[in-house]
Parts: C-alpha cells; structure tokens; sequence
C-alpha cells in the first residue's frame, strides 16, 4: 500500500505526523512526501522535510490514496492549484483526504460537491468561489468520511489518520483502540471529591 502526502511550505506539522507515522511504522504503508513543486519545506514549526515527488508528478496508478496536509497557506494567493491532480485520483477511485485548509483545495476541485465533508467551519468553505458542496456540509469534531474522500478540522488529526485507515481497509479491533487511546485526552475531565 502506498499513499502520497502532500506538504507545502508552512504546512502544520502536527495534522499528518501520526498518520504517517502508523502508517509507516505499524501498518507497513509506503509514505512519499509530496511537495507542489518537489522542492524541500518547511513546517510551521521549523520542520525541513525533503520531498520525494512534486504535486505534477503523480500518477494514481502508482497510490492507494492522495492526502493533503493543512497550513495557513490554503487562506492565501500562494496556495498551490492541486485540482488536476485530486480529479485524476477522484476519476481513478483512489483515496482523498484533507485536513484543516487542504479541505480548501478538495473543494476547489469540486469533489465535495458529491460527498459528505467537514472542515474547519462551513463559513471557512463558504466564501471558495465554485463551492457547491453547502448542504453536504457535516459540523462535527471528527473526520468525516464518504465515497472514498476524508475530511477533517484541523483539530481532528487522530480520526483523520483512523478514517484513512479505515477508508484504506485497514480497520480493526486494534485500531479502534488506538483511537480511542489517542482520543482520551479530549474526554471531559472530571474531579475526585
């Protein structure tokens, strides 16, 4: 299984790092670092990261799915155009997924125009010229996954990775549990008398 991860400069850090490191680490994934032009980035937090493909350069036929990193770059005129190249996966059957302002780029596409999705906020997807996709718009915390194509807020990393893994048919008993291992730090916390 191979996935493509696409990271632009200033891409958040902490959005795709557990994806891809279970992917890679325990579930035997391939990872390829995808930059819009193949050259290095660097993270929001000071992270270099060296790519192995630009966003050009990919062929479907080669991945089992496309993921698309978040960053303030999505909210600016820098942001990369990934269209084609979301529209070939989408044609191809392979996965989609973005989280926090890479959702911007899937709806650019015109992909959520079809599938259920989140995002950071619906206003957030609202002002995109061409976005058709308002009443398949899902307001939750968690990744929203539909027809192949996965969702997230940028506050929402771990149902990001699990609904890729699942959407991938990686699911399993295991991962639930990592899940909601990963999840608990989120549950209300309550107080001892």
């Amino acid at each position: 299984m191979r996935l493509a991860i696409v990271l632009h400069e200033g891409f958040a850090d902490w959005e795709c790092a557990l994806l891809m490191a279970t992917a890679r680490a325990h579930l035997g994934v391939d990872i390829e670092v995808v930059t819009p032009d193949g050259a290095p980035v660097t993270s929001m937090g000071g992270l270099d990261v060296s790519a192995h493909l630009s966003a050009d350069a990919l062929d479907p036929a080669g991945f089992d799915g496309l993921v698309i990193c978040g960053g303030a770059i999505w909210g600016t005129t820098d942001a990369p155009d990934l269209s084609a190249t979301i529209r070939s996966f989408h044609r191809e059957k392979r996965l989609i997924a973005a989280i926090c302002g890479g959702v911007d780029a899937l709806a650019a596409s015109g992909i959520l125009d079809r599938s259920s999705h989140t995002a950071n906020s619906a206003d957030s997807l609202a002002s995109l010229d061409g976005y058709q996709g308002h009443g398949l718009y899902r307001d939750q915390p968690q990744a929203v996954s539909s027809n192949r194509v996965v969702t997230a807020a940028g506050t929402a990393p771990v149902t990001f990775a699990v609904e890729i893994f699942r959407a991938l048919g990686l699911g399993s008993a295991e991962l639930d549990h990592y899940a909601t291992l990963h999840g608990r730090e989120h549950a209300a916390a309550t107080t001892a008398a």
